[in-house]
């Protein structure tokens, strides 16, 4: 039987003249809030995420969100690790994003946000968000990058916007956007055959992370793992004529460039 927890995050402020109270907490906050509670608790797969219940207390307003012990013993960690380093660099982009989102919130409305979980530890668990915090992240950590995944493609298509899935060893599942006249394009069924997908991306230059929203298809390269050994010794023949008197330590220090520092 799965074991629940929950976190609280409670809101302190006024709507106008009026304190804040869940008779004055305006219905567009509430789905703001739970939008970004669902991010922060479950940042890559939602299609299969625990159940997430929800209610509204006074005081001035608290926010109760139910939910799988394991996902608080998480959330209770990053909100540690935040506190510890004044921080959100290190964060998964969806979750950085939704602590940003409630920061911006703070200040427009002049709100302080309070997190707690059900967990009995320290305080340095405990995450306020208001004014004069600036939990941001760095952006020019994170640059336009090529990526390639292999995996097996097992879904693909979309009502308004056309993405692919590809199920991967090392990433889990990824959805790729791409585009309706690129899945019209192909007579052949896609799905469930082994593919290398090169996509264009957001990466964390520091960590080397990319941002699984940010991904793209430029293209679909059919992938076979088999090694054949044969087949690679030709291209090594092949290839050989043309290295002929390159000093290949050389050639790749120019390729990669020289870095002042």
């Amino acid at each position: 039987m799965e074991k629940f927890g929950h976190i609280e995050i409670t809101i302190i402020g006024n709507h106008g003249n009026i304190k804040l109270s869940p008779e004055s907490y305006d219905i567009k906050e509430i789905t703001m809030l739970l939008q970004n509670v669902e991010d922060l608790l479950y940042p890559i797969n939602k299609k299969d995420r625990p159940l997430i219940s929800y209610n509204i207390e006074e005081g001035s307003v608290k926010n109760i969100f139910r939910t799988s012990l394991q996902a608080v013993i998480s959330l209770s960690a990053i909100l540690t690790q935040i506190n510890l380093v004044n921080s959100i660099d290190f964060l998964e982009p969806k979750t950085a994003q939704a602590i940003e989102n409630i920061q911006s919130l703070s200040i427009q409305k002049n709100y302080e946000f309070i997190f707690k979980t059900s967990l009995k530890e320290s305080s340095e668990a405990e995450l306020v968000i208001n004014p004069k915090t600036n939990f941001v992240r760095t952006h020019n950590i994170w640059v336009d990058a090529e990526l390639y995944f292999y995996g097996t493609l097992i879904n693909a298509g979309g009502k308004n916007k056309a993405n692919i899935h590809i199920d991967t060893s090392d990433f889990g599942s990824l959805t790729i956007d791409t585009s309706k006249s690129f899945l019209q394009g192909h007579e052949d069924n896609l799905l469930y055959k082994s593919y290398g997908v090169r996509v264009h991306g957001k990466q964390n230059i520091d960590t080397g992370e990319f941002d699984r929203s940010s991904l793209s298809l430029l293209e679909l390269i059919d992938f076979n793992p088999k090694y054949d050994e044969s087949y690679l010794n030709g291209l090594i023949g092949k290839a050989k004529k043309n290295w002929n008197g390159i000093d290949t330590d050389e050639w790749l220090q120019n390729l990669r460039g020289t870095y002042e520092v």
